[in-house]
């Protein structure tokens, strides 16, 4: 019997040590991720096992699944706790140990294991747990899967199975990079920068990019799970401007920056200059294209409106899908569409047949990169980038805000720019001319310069989002105008990074 798991409960305690704690708000719309200690403890790993276990059954989806670890001090003791309740659930698990989420996805094919539950908190600070989970590869879980498994663990409604089994499976990380780069030549001698961050793609994205040919030039590569010099996070400014000065002082021809569990790729060009990861999109985009023609390409509504507006994938034939924000939609999406990629604004990419399997790896687009300049031996990164129309966009700005509050905040804002919409009101000095209410609000005003306002499906904060394609002094009146309507809400707080 595993007991009922507990909202709160006090540390250093008998029933801290004695009984699980899982706090209702670590189940987020399309994975899990918590404050270890501070919202759940070992115990209430267990039942987060033991619960996924039961719904595995109970979705009568056969019970073999791949689990891995990312590289943090107390990641491989939750792996152990979710195993322990995963086997008591009657789960046959398969453990490929430190990994990449991409490596446990790969798993799922590998090791033919329907399952997945990669232990990571991504990018998130340290203090930080959480469970990337799926039974339908190469999809995980969306909202419906993890309220159902929210409901199972927090009313204790566990059914405990004979059957249960643990192996631990040797040399995976091996297979995993050999599969990547087994069939990829990369002609053009490319001088890489790989920045890592200290994270878990330090054991990994070096030895790929080897593997392909290019000289790597390591930067923060050593596995350090207190993240000494900036958090692993490609959207992450400190991170970038890191990434940027080596690119300038080593003379390469890109820079990748790789953030946590090693599913998202951030790009720096050969003069040092930050390219967003929609803009990255865009020209994988226009290069892919070529030799897909009239090729779907899903992309998430944080992401630049050239998907739709630039002339190259116009001429390709290209057709643009904005969808919803988070990797277990985009992945969806892509899957439904049969698209051949998914981009999101914060470095998700996914590569469907015949470029990739479908699901996200920060390695496979840096290979992707690679080939595109590989193809293009007379450009360079920088001039790839100036190929396509100027916007003038923002980083992913997130003001705090409460997990309890945030979807109630978003709805008031949607609300609010409707009824402006409505009412022939303003944004920023213009009409509004479209409303995209896809994933809380995208506001675009007549010259087309818009502002996206949603909430982050795995942090307590909002996320808000700024472009124009006319000038920079546009996409800072959209900003203005956007975080005027935040401020209405007195549960929004200050921004992590801002113009």
């Amino acid at each position: 019997m595993i007991p009922k798991p507990h909202a709160a409960l006090s540390p250093n305690t008998y029933d801290y040590e004695s009984l699980p704690l899982v706090k209702a708000t670590g189940f987020r719309e399309y994975d899990a991720r918590w404050l270890f200690e501070k919202e759940i403890n070992l115990m209430g790993v267990q039942a987060l096992g033991a619960g996924l276990g039961t719904l595995i059954h109970e979705m009568g989806v056969r019970p073999d699944l791949v689990t891995g670890h990312d590289f943090r001090g107390y990641s491989a003791s939750i792996k152990y706790a979710l195993i322990a309740g995963l086997m008591a659930a009657g789960v046959r698990v398969k453990d490929v140990g430190l990994a990449l989420s991409p490596m446990a996805y790969y798993g799922q094919f590998a090791l033919d294991c329907p399952c997945v539950a990669m232990v990571t908190a991504s990018h998130n600070d340290n203090g930080w747990t959480g469970v990337k989970m799926g039974a339908n590869r190469p999809m995980t879980f969306g909202p419906e899967e993890m309220g159902r498994l929210r409901d199972i663990v927090l009313s204790g409604e566990f059914v405990l199975r004979e059957g249960g089994a643990y192996a631990f499976v040797e040399g995976f990380a091996e297979r995993y990079l050999d599969d990547l780069t087994q069939n990829v030549t990369i002609a053009r001698k490319l001088k890489v920068v790989a920045a890592c961050g200290n994270g878990t793609a330090g054991a990994f994205a070096p030895r790929a990019l080897e593997a392909i040919g290019c000289e790597v030039i390591p930067l923060d590569c050593e596995l350090d799970h207190t993240f000494p010099h900036y958090n692993p996070n490609p959207e992450d400014m400190k991170m970038l401007h890191a990434l940027a000065d080596k690119v300038r002082e080593t003379g390469a021809d890109v820079g990748l920056g790789f953030d946590g569990d090693g599913d998202r790729c951030g790009v720096v060009d050969n003069e040092g200059k930050e390219i967003f990861a929609d803009k990255i999109g865009v020209m994988l985009a226009r290069d892919l294209s070529k030799l897909y023609p009239n090729a779907t390409f899903v992309v998430d509504v944080k992401s630049t409106g050239l998907f739709k507006d630039d002339p190259v994938l116009i001429e390709n034939g290209v057709t643009a899908d904005y969808w919803k924000t988070g990797h277990s939609y985009i992945k969806r999406r892509v899957n439904e569409l049969g698209a051949l990629a998914g981009f999101e604004k914060s470095g998700h990419f996914f590569f469907n047949d015949p470029v990739g399997r479908g699901y996200d790896d920060g390695i496979l687009t840096a290979i992707h990169v690679a080939q595109m300049l590989d193809r293009n031996p007379q450009k360079t990164m920088a001039e790839l980038y100036r190929a396509i129309p100027q916007t003038w966009g923002s980083p992913t700005m997130a003001p705090k805000c409460a997990d309890e509050e945030k979807y109630a905040v978003v709805d008031r804002v949607s609300a609010r720019f409707k009824a402006m919409h409505e009412a022939g009101e303003e944004v920023a000095g213009q009409p509004i001319r479209e409303l995209v209410t896809v994933n809380g609000v995208r506001v675009v005003a007549e010259d087309g310069t818009w502002g996206l306002v949603r909430a982050s499906s795995n942090k307590p904060e909002l996320v808000v989002v700024v472009e124009s394609p006319v000038s920079e002094e546009r996409m800072r009146a959209m900003f203005k105008g956007v975080d005027a309507i935040l401020r209405e809400n007195p549960e929004v707080g200050a921004y992590n990074q801002s113009l």
